[in-house]
């Protein structure tokens, strides 16, 4: 074991005692706050993963048009480009979870994300994107491609972050300035611009719009954290801050990720702003617009006959359990989430907007597609604190939106309530802390997940707030939510630009279409948008049957 993973361990082990110790302090004089612990997809996932499902006999048969097989990200960026473009006869089923990784959590009136909780302001190159934040009113001028105009209150209010380092906060999330981070950070600004021999940007998003320029894929052979040491990057606070961002934004650190990914994050939106999209609710902003705009009306159960016909786009909740395609449709055996029965659907076209591991169990003949169910999968905790009131800030420093601990294992917490629009502090607040499981290989956390007591849990998603709060901040909790997501987001190893898989899906065609942002190789909204966009293109762009 590396040095540096002992200590990342003992650290970990060390905050996590403390935060279990101090609740259960607290909680022997006290009525200890009340706590959920929601696994995702647990127990439908793994019935599914050991095909337990598979062969259930369907009660009925039903032919469509349009079906899409998930309501994350991708499957409502299908949906709002197909209805778009007149598209209406459209059935989703929504999947194990209503909205995928954009989920949010509710307590009472307050609302806060259970999954991704903000979106970067797109690039150019993002045009699909642009032209949906447009068509959503988020943004308002596009006149400019260099300097589109966003609406003011859809971006983070200030202040936007802050950093606990050396016992205070301070403003901005890298420890300090020093000849490495201005060296890293020169390179950046080059790289922001630069373009491959083929003329393409070098690092773009979606990433298949990147140059396929081979002296800068080579990064992709490379751990970050061997290309920084190549490159002589020593100071001990940039790599904190370069490891911070690598496991804020693909759930593993330096050690594990692509050089070529690390780079990716800095250089691919092309401009130097901290400005983000963000909303009290997270994404799950976005999905509710999303499924407004499209139309998209719920249906309590499927309807009868066999033709369905639906002249707006209609929401069931159920999930795919099995996927196969014919000559002349898709089969797709549908789970009811309510009751349990199984129907069959054979649709014209189908949009299978599921991560590629659920994909690869339950497409019948996956090798003729590419799909071989490979990739690792990071597992996360995204746990929200209700509090009766706002916790004494250390230095009387304001509460920004992303407050986060330097060295800490965990990847600090939002207070949504910087979104909101108040001249007095609420007299209730939602913290939501997050932690990307990185401390060990993602299939031992996984394992331990299944297991592990819903106290230990906890004492993982309070280790920040304990660290800056101190013991009292459970009199301040009235209840506590944790969402596991054991398969959160795809890790972009090294080789993930030429993985095989990837490029087979993403090049092929039939009735049975492929959307999520697995297709890139790594999980955020902007890729899952264009994959989703790009199937519904594939769609409309299908012969009609007579």
């Amino acid at each position: 074991m590396k040095p540096a993973r002992r200590r990342f361990l003992a650290a970990t082990a060390a905050i996590g005692a403390a935060a279990a110790t101090s609740r259960h302090l607290y909680s022997r004089l006290n009525p200890p706050p009340a706590l959920r612990v929601n696994r995702v997809g647990l127990p439908l996932g793994h019935l599914l993963r050991d095909g337990a499902l598979t062969h259930s006999a369907p009660q009925s048969t039903h032919d469509c048009d349009t079906l899409i097989l998930g309501s994350g990200a991708a499957a409502l960026s299908a949906l709002w480009q197909l209805t778009r473009h007149g598209a209406r006869d459209i059935l989703l089923a929504e999947g194990i979870e209503r909205d995928g990784n954009n989920a949010a959590y509710q307590n009472g009136d307050l609302l806060a994300p259970s999954g991704a909780h903000y979106l970067a302001l797109p690039s150019a190159e993002s045009h699909e994107l642009r032209a949906m934040l447009a068509d959503l009113g988020i943004l308002e001028d596009a006149s400019d491609p260099a300097r589109p105009r966003y609406r003011e209150t859809d971006l983070v209010h200030a202040p936007s972050e802050r950093l606990y380092y050396q016992n205070r906060w301070q403003d901005e999330l890298l420890p300090q300035e020093d000849d490495d981070s201005r060296r890293f950070h020169a390179l950046i600004r080059r790289l922001q611009h630069a373009r491959g021999r083929d003329g393409r940007k070098t690092f773009a998003i979606p990433i298949v719009r990147s140059s396929e320029d081979s002296d800068w894929r080579a990064l992709d052979q490379l751990t970050f954290a061997d290309w920084l040491t190549h490159e002589n990057y020593r100071s001990p606070t940039l790599l904190w801050y370069l490891d911070y961002c690598c496991r804020d934004d693909y759930g593993h650190g330096i050690d594990t990720v692509s050089a070529y990914a690390g780079l990716h994050y800095f250089a691919a939106r092309g401009h130097d702003g901290n400005a983000v999209l963000t909303w009290p609710d997270g994404l799950a902003h976005l999905s509710r617009l999303l499924r407004e705009k499209s139309g998209l009306h719920h249906l309590a159960a499927l309807p009868s006959g066999p033709v369905l016909r639906f002249a707006q786009p209609a929401a069931w909740n159920a999930s795919a359990i099995r996927i196969q395609e014919h000559a002349g449709h898709v089969e797709v055996h549908l789970r009811d989430n309510d009751s349990g029965t199984v129907h069959r659907l054979r649709a014209r076209h189908v949009i299978s907007a599921m991560p590629l591991h659920i994909a690869a169990r339950l497409v019948a003949e996956p090798a003729r597609y590419g799909l071989d169910g490979s990739g690792l999968y990071a597992p996360w905790l995204i746990s929200n604190f209700a509090l009766h009131q706002f916790p004494h800030e250390p230095d009387e420093q304001p509460l920004a939106w992303d407050n986060v601990l330097y060295g800490s294992p965990a990847l600090g917490y939002i207070a949504g309530s910087n979104q909101s629009i108040r001249v007095a502090k609420p007299p209730r607040v939602l913290f939501t802390a997050y932690r990307a499981l990185a401390h060990d290989s993602p299939p031992a956390v996984r394992q331990w997940l299944l297991t592990a007591p819903d106290d230990e849990l906890l004492a993982y998603a309070a280790a920040d707030l304990h660290a800056v709060y101190g013991r009292h901040f459970w009199r301040l909790v009235d209840s506590v939510d944790i969402t596991v997501r054991a398969h959160a987001m795809r890790i972009p190893l090294p080789g993930y630009l030429d993985d095989t898989q990837l490029r087979a899906l993403r090049t092929h065609r039939s009735r049975l279409h492929f959307a999520h942002s697995d297709l890139s190789g790594y999980s955020v909204f902007e890729e899952a948008a264009y994959w989703g966009i790009t199937a519904a293109q594939q769609v409309l762009a299908a012969p009609r049957e007579i």
